[in-house]
């Protein structure tokens, strides 16, 4: 993404060009090295860099055998950073030698105002400096070095800070009050007071360390439904790390497995064209095929936008003259159900903006959904909502607690739904990739506002119902480049997409570069790749190569390529389709690929 960039920062660029150099003041004897490990010979120890976007390297290097690189991504400038003890009223030289374009180096909190020093293209060692002097009660401040937002990497090397040392850190004191919430079957979260001169707290589970955050709260995620866990925390700054506090025991909830039960375990699921014939055809309820083991009727549409009254009806006969009358496509769904196959109403589609911005809307939508069910007898919702129907507003940050109201409308009518029908309510989910992955680089409007508000903006709806979601198959089609886990971008059409977008689910990411809010990974039972059934049914068919390279690669960890997985998931559940229409459409090449795949 592109940044305004300040004027002073133009200018102090145009200074450098010119030759022009600020020259580091003498060093008094009384001074010393306060920054700890400065050339990273101990790879990122003291070190703490956003979104694991630091590591260490052997070349290049300005002296000694190794140095920081470090990559910015999405709306993560790649800063790494230490806090360091210091004395009030003291001068304070920082310095560091660094590659790359637009580095900068700088210290904050000094108590009289950041400084910083940067370069705006060094393609070899270029050295920083600048010289500052502590507040009246500064005892500590935060040394730094970042990249620019959608810049290559940078490298930094021999980083120093020349001054009159501080009183030592003591590590911070044990964590007291450690606390969880209701657990759920496969999540609880923990809060605990913040200690004094804690930068950091680390979790345990079970006595293993399972995160570093710089908050109060975490929540532990893809646990065991009916296990017992037992969590402590402890603090730590620049000096250490205290004790570990008391052991606080969480036991999950028995409702693990799918919810919505019975499927396969390895499932097809496809759309099937009920209200409309989109070129591809009609295909009648008991013409599908067995292979199709859930069945999305496509789709329920509002009345208006914002109304949220959903409404369904069968294709019109002027459009599809081989239509089936209401009886027979009813009694259609009876077997195909006494066939052990599910039957959901999808809302939404590419045609179909729903917006539940009032609780009354919620309240409609509840209440029309409902009567579609029963009217034909479904077995659940699948939930389609894509173009401006879900967004976020401004300053609604945290996928953990969003504040939208369509989307915390969106969350109570669904919870409504699974209260009214029970374990065995279906609830699916088909959002596009800008709604989900793009979550990784950027959620909502951004920390600056300009942002497409859209952004990641399925990811809390996907958390908040997690515990009650059988299936979430991403469509990974129709889509635009996106990053993955490993900081690359891939493109639609090839198993590397779907191999990446995949990993994303399963692995788990922080949402919008931030380690404090991961997105827990799903279960493979919860996951199904989603695809087009042909070149005519939308953009970035996968042939049925690439689709066995995919599921070669997330199953097996064979047919990888270049990417590498955080995992192997035999359990994955399966392959979705638009649709089956397009896949009858094209011989059936699609369904007949996923029979014929071996699982195992």
């Amino acid at each position: 993404m592109d940044r305004t960039r300040p004027l002073n920062l133009l200018l102090a660029g145009v200074l450098a060009a010119g030759g022009i150099v600020a020259l580091a003041p003498v060093v008094h004897a009384a001074d010393t090295e306060l920054a700890r490990n400065g050339g990273f010979e101990s790879g990122l120890d003291g070190w703490s860099c956003t979104a694991g976007s630091g590591t260490v390297v052997t070349s290049p290097v300005h002296s000694g055998t190794k140095a920081l690189r470090a990559t910015p991504a999405g709306s993560d400038n790649a800063r790494c950073s230490q806090t360091v003890t210091v004395r009030p009223n003291s001068t304070y030289t920082l310095s560091g030698w660094v590659r790359g374009s637009y580095v900068y180096l700088g210290a904050s909190g000094t108590g009289t105002g950041d400084v910083s020093a940067w370069t705006q293209s060094a393609p070899d060692w270029q050295k920083l400096a600048t010289t500052f002097t502590t507040g009246a009660s500064t005892t500590s401040l935060t040394l730094y070095t970042h990249g620019w937002y959608g810049t290559g990497a940078y490298h930094a090397d021999d980083l120093s800070l020349l001054g009159p040392g501080g009183d030592p850190v003591q590590p911070p004191a044990t964590p007291t009050g450690l606390t969880a919430g209701s657990p759920t079957a496969t999540a609880v979260t923990l809060t605990w007071p913040a200690v004094p001169g804690a930068t950091s707290y680390k979790v345990y589970r079970d006595g293993v360390l399972v995160a570093t955050v710089t908050g109060t709260s975490y929540t532990a995620a893809g646990l065991a439904p009916g296990t017992s866990y037992g969590f402590q925390v402890s603090a730590a700054n620049s000096a250490g790390e205290s004790a570990k506090s008391a052991t606080v025991s969480v036991t999950t909830t028995s409702g693990g497995g799918t919810p919505g039960g019975d499927l396969p375990a390895h499932a097809l699921v496809g759309y099937l064209h009920t209200s409309f014939a989109n070129g591809s055809g009609y295909t009648r309820m008991a013409d599908v095929p067995d292979s199709w083991d859930v069945i999305n009727l496509a789709f329920g549409e509002p009345t208006s936008v914002t109304s949220g009254d959903i409404r369904f009806s069968l294709c019109p006969a002027t459009e599809c003259p081989n239509v089936e009358s209401p009886a027979d496509f009813k009694a259609a769904v009876k077997a195909k159900q006494a066939a052990g196959k599910k039957v959901l109403i999808s809302i939404g589609g590419q045609n179909g903006q729903v917006q539940l911005s009032t609780t009354a809307a919620r309240d409609t939508f509840v209440t029309s959904v409902s009567k579609i069910i029963d009217e034909y007898g479904l077995d659940g919702l699948d939930i389609d909502f894509e173009g401006h129907s879900l967004s976020l507003q401004t300053g609604d940050t945290d996928f953990r607690n969003p504040t939208s109201p369509v989307i915390v409308n969106l969350i109570q009518a669904v919870r409504t739904l699974k209260a009214k029908y029970g374990a065995k309510f279906v609830l699916t989910m088909a959002p596009e990739t800008f709604f989900v992955q793009l979550g990784y680089q950027y959620y909502g409007s951004g920390p600056w506002g300009g942002q497409d508000p859209r952004a990641g903006a399925y990811l809390p709806v996907i958390h908040a119902l997690r515990d009650d979601l059988t299936l979430l198959h991403v469509q990974d089609y129709n889509s635009g480049s996106v990053m993955g886990l490993d900081n690359q971008y891939h493109s639609m059409g090839g198993a590397d997409f779907h191999i990446a977008m995949t990993d994303m689910l399963l692995t788990g990411f922080p949402v919008a570069g931030n380690t404090d809010r991961v997105f827990p990974a799903l279960r493979p039972d919860q996951v199904a790749i989603g695809l087009p059934a042909s070149t005519q049914a939308g953009n970035g068919h996968t042939t049925p190569a690439e689709v066995n390279k995919a599921l070669n690669c997330l199953t097996r960890k064979t047919d990888c390529g270049t990417y590498q997985t955080h995992g192997t998931w035999p359990g994955l559940r399966g392959l979705m389709t638009w649709s089956v229409n397009w896949d009858r459409y094209n011989g059936w090449e699609f369904s007949r690929n996923f029979d014929a795949y071996r699982w195992s």
